[in-house]
């Protein structure tokens, strides 16, 4: 079995863990922005919580684990509440990235600053920061690649004319075909996967400098 993962069987119990705080926390992130926007399409379907029963999409997890990136069940958003629709469609769309992002800065300064308080941390606290850091920097890369039904895309749609995002929805649902082949196929080692392995290790590479310059 193990050889299908991307991760280790050692690895998984902090995976797990990890995804359903980011999942959870990105997820949220878009509902709880909508509704202060004053859509309540995602609240009145029970999607403003942190609870992860309300997030989680089986086969978006289960990419995660044996391709290294995956996604949750969206959160449905009425763009037709939004006073200003295309400022608070930006902003709906990156709220789920950016709190990825979040939760990684959140995880390096609670490690970093255990550690540079002398706590003693043990192989396996080091092991959940490790993979909690790395899945929601990888998610914060991830959900910005502008193709559907990524972020990204979504945010696009929203920085271009009203003409051309017409067209965007009329072939959205062929760029989300494309979508799906790139990433389950071996195409995703010459198209995705170079994204993601030049970018994530840079985004944490940065942070963790910052952090060390910060607490040592």
């Amino acid at each position: 079995m193990e050889r299908f993962l991307v991760y280790s069987l050692e690895e998984l119990p902090y995976v797990i863990v990890s995804l359903l705080i980011a999942f959870t926390v990105h997820e949220f992130s878009h509902a709880y922005v909508a509704y202060k926007f004053g859509d309540p399409t995602a609240k009145n379907e029970g999607r403003v919580t942190l609870n992860p029963i309300q997030h989680l999409d089986p086969i978006g997890t289960l990419l995660i684990l044996i391709a290294g990136f995956g996604w949750a069940r969206p959160v449905p958003v009425n763009r037709f509440h939004f006073k200003n629709p295309k400022l608070a469609g930006v902003l709906v769309s990156f709220a789920g990235p950016f709190s990825n992002l979040i939760v990684a800065i959140l995880g390096f300064l609670i490690w970093y600053g255990l550690r540079a308080s002398g706590f003693d941390l043990s192989y396996y606290v080091d092991q959940f920061f490790i993979i909690l850091i790395r899945l929601n920097i990888l998610l914060f890369v991830f959900n910005l690649i502008p193709l559907p039904p990524l972020d990204g895309y979504r945010i696009v749609q929203d920085l271009v004319s009203a003409d051309l995002r017409a067209k965007m929805t009329q072939y959205e649902q062929y760029g989300s075909l494309i979508f799906l082949i790139l990433i389950i196929t071996p195409l995703s080692k010459y198209t995705i996967r170079p994204i993601l392995d030049t970018v994530v290790p840079f985004v944490g590479g940065t942070l963790s400098q910052f952090f060390s310059l910060l607490f040592f």
